[in-house]
């Protein structure tokens, strides 16, 4: 008799399918303009470049995975992998429906919500930048010119947007906060340039580290 499968393993059919097909059609759009005009870069200096590049991106990569599918879920991590520009929007957007909903994300319930948001997210974010491409296309160079007034508002988004979701968690959970704070200021202080997935990956472990400690010392229950 064949086994049914299951919710997950579908998940994981589909996000391996899906993956695939977005990493083939990165690598077909240069291919096909090297093909058109017959233009390929020289193999020694494409070796030279990434060897310069690949190997930062190989570790941050591996720490996002790990750092994220605890927090996204399975079908939430394939979704944010393959639309991309997860720790701006898909995180966030995730983080917020789950805490809502009061699930967790490696929960049944918590898969589905996640999945439902990023996805929501996803349609969103095209539509939204769809929109504005047509509307803000002939104003944007004049507000985000140098001497425009509030070209200094667009530097401070994404400090804006987390921290308006992570004022809920401080105030909620201060002392839980208190050390991964620190540990994120201490590390970008003597490496300033540290890709955020790497930071995100060390400041989840401090907070574990330290949610257990204060546990084992009875200052949390």
């Amino acid at each position: 008799m064949k086994k049914e499968r299951t919710y997950i393993d579908k998940v994981h059919t589909w996000g391996s399918i899906w993956s695939v097909s977005a990493l083939a059609a990165l690598f077909f759009v240069p291919l096909m303009f090297s093909i058109r005009y017959n233009a390929f870069p020289q193999f020694s200096m494409l070796l030279k470049a990434l060897a310069a590049v690949v190997p930062i991106y190989w570790s941050t990569a591996i720490v996002e995975v790990i750092t994220y599918t605890p927090m996204l879920g399975a079908g939430g991590t394939y979704l944010s992998f393959v639309t991309g520009n997860i720790t701006n929007l898909k995180l966030p957007c995730a983080m917020n429906a789950l805490e809502r909903a009061e699930v967790k994300a490696s929960s049944e319930e918590g898969e589905l919500i996640s999945t439902v948001a990023i996805a929501a997210s996803a349609i969103t974010t095209t539509i939204v930048i769809a929109v504005g491409v047509l509307l803000f296309a002939p104003v944007l160079p004049h507000i985000t010119a140098d001497d425009s007034v509030v070209k200094p508002a667009f530097e401070y988004v994404i400090p804006a947007l987390f921290g308006a979701l992570g004022a809920s968690y401080f105030a909620k959970y201060w002392r839980l906060a208190i050390l991964p704070i620190l540990a994120g200021v201490v590390v970008y202080i003597f490496s300033p340039s540290m890709p955020v997935g790497t930071m995100i990956f060390i400041t989840i472990v401090v907070s574990i580290l330290g949610a257990f400690g204060m546990y084992k010392l009875k200052w949390v229950k």
